[in-house]
């Protein structure tokens, strides 16, 4: 049975005594057993004590805690005054789905997406999928995908646990409700091997039951998480919903992976479009930068070959879209059509350009020998489509292997596919491009136009794969 709260007990909920000494203890960087050293309690009795199920603890173990705690004066009565106010639960597990915590607010709105957003969230929803792990490459917009889904499951009743590992960019506003933080963390530790949460998934099944959770990982390297207790997560808890944001698939039974594209950005060339997503996205950008720009004819046209150059990009386009307050449009239009590697440093913030350089390079560092051949020769043939028949040509590869080293490509997000035409075809990021030659530079295998093509026969199981410029050369359809 819930019982409410009077306002003042409301409160003194938010510094419940768990969630105090947790938390002073997380301040400092004390585990829980150098805790109960410091302190000569047991390290049971501090687990029950920030848990809550320390119900009436003595006056002397409130006092050796907050000894080992090294607290003062204002710190120790707050501890004091949630022993004696008897708060049972606090902010835990086990009001969790009561308090139905949300997810941070986005700093953006969101452009387009509609697509992704409402396949996302039904299948996370419904439970068809339990394990979404959104990948694609850096600035493509994973955590704002992740932010709009999150914010429609906790409207539909889910509780949201957020977590942005170190060193991710995210750009929203952090939830308000710090009290959960702590949860949250645990959370994300238990999902990283850390022992001292193994005790977490009895106490959240308690808690939830059968009710449907959202736990949101954003940012996170998938190579650092532990399959293992993901499984026991998701059959100890049957409402869990696992959604990740990563640069890279987890590839663990169960995992959805969800390829998240650039923005459309449809060929001006085949008549403009105003509606066209990638357009919209840049002109939420112009409103903020050059709000004097009134979108006409010409203006949506030189937009329009922008958000083409650029591919979709959205952090590109913000990139590009800040240079508008040193540049008219259509000066920025010939400085992406001429050198849009330029354009990646945002103005505003130079940082965040050199961020998505960094990351760009990463992805293609990470890439295997053979897919970094193919894009370089691509970058250095032409700015064409090609479709898989022409990976096969270049690499003289069977069709099995070049299938798998273009969908390596999707995922990794350094190609992107369209349709425009009625056939399957692809073609090489301006952000990749610009970058590439950097990339293709450290290889040990040296492309040059006059190279040539390696063809092993497809029987053999160690076939590489040299792919050649001048080949490449070749009309691509």
């Amino acid at each position: 049975m819930t019982t409410s709260l009077s306002p003042e007990d409301t409160v003194t909920a938010t510094a419940a005594l768990g969630t105090l000494i947790r938390g002073h203890r997380l301040r400092i960087g004390l585990t829980q057993q150098e805790l109960a050293d410091l302190s000569t309690i047991s390290v049971r009795a501090i687990r029950d004590l920030e848990k809550g199920k320390a119900q009436r603890p003595r006056a002397d173990t409130i006092r050796l805690i907050a000894d080992g705690l090294r607290l003062g004066p204002r710190a120790r009565t707050a501890l004091e005054d949630a022993v004696r106010r008897g708060h049972r639960g606090g902010v835990g597990p086990r009001n969790l789905a009561d308090e139905r915590p949300a997810p941070p607010v986005p700093l953006h709105p969101l452009i387009e997406r509609a697509a992704e957003s409402t396949v996302l969230t039904e299948e996370l929803r419904s439970g068809a999928e339990r394990l979404i792990t959104v990948v694609g490459l850096s600035g493509v917009g994973k955590t704002r995908l992740a932010l709009e889904a999150a914010a429609r499951l906790h409207d539909a009743g889910f509780p949201v646990l957020w977590h942005t590992a170190p060193g991710a960019t995210a750009d929203c506003l952090p939830a308000c409700d710090g009290r959960l933080a702590a949860l949250t963390a645990d959370c994300a530790a238990f999902l990283h091997g850390d022992g001292e949460a193994d005790d977490l998934v009895p106490e959240l099944a308690g808690a939830l039951g059968d009710r449907a959770m959202l736990l949101v990982l954003d940012g996170v390297d998938t190579a650092l998480l532990d399959f293992h207790r993901l499984s026991r997560m998701l059959r100890e808890l049957p409402g869990l919903r696992l959604l990740v944001t990563a640069d890279e698939p987890w590839n663990v039974p169960g995992e959805r992976l969800f390829l998240l594209s650039p923005l459309e950005a449809p060929d001006p060339s085949a008549g403009i479009r105003p509606d066209a997503p990638a357009t919209r996205f840049f002109l939420s950008r112009l409103r903020h930068v050059r709000p004097d720009i009134v979108p006409d004819e010409r203006v949506l046209a030189d937009i329009a070959w922008v958000g083409h150059r650029l591919d979709g990009h959205p952090l590109a386009l913000a990139a590009a879209a800040s240079w508008l307050t040193v540049c008219d449009l259509s000066t920025l239009r010939g400085i992406v059509e001429s050198d849009p590697a330029s354009l990646l440093d945002h103005l505003a913030d130079g940082r965040s350009g050199s961020r998505l350089r960094e990351r760009v390079a990463r992805t293609l560092a990470a890439l295997p020998d053979a897919h970094r051949q193919l894009i370089g020769a691509l970058c250095a043939a032409s700015e064409a489509e090609f479709v898989l028949e022409d990976v096969v040509r270049l690499t003289g590869m069977p069709l099995p292997h070049c299938g798998r080293m273009v969908r390596d490509l999707l995922v990794s997000g350094v190609i992107r596919s369209g349709t425009d035409g009625g056939r399957s075809a692809f073609r090489v990021l301006s952000v990749v491009r610009a970058l590439a030659a950097d990339a293709t530079a450290t290889t040990t295998t040296t492309t040059t136009a006059t190279a040539s093509v390696t063809v092993t026969a497809p029987a053999t199981a160690t076939t590489t794969t040299t792919v050649s410029a001048a080949a490449v050369r070749t009309p691509v359809r």
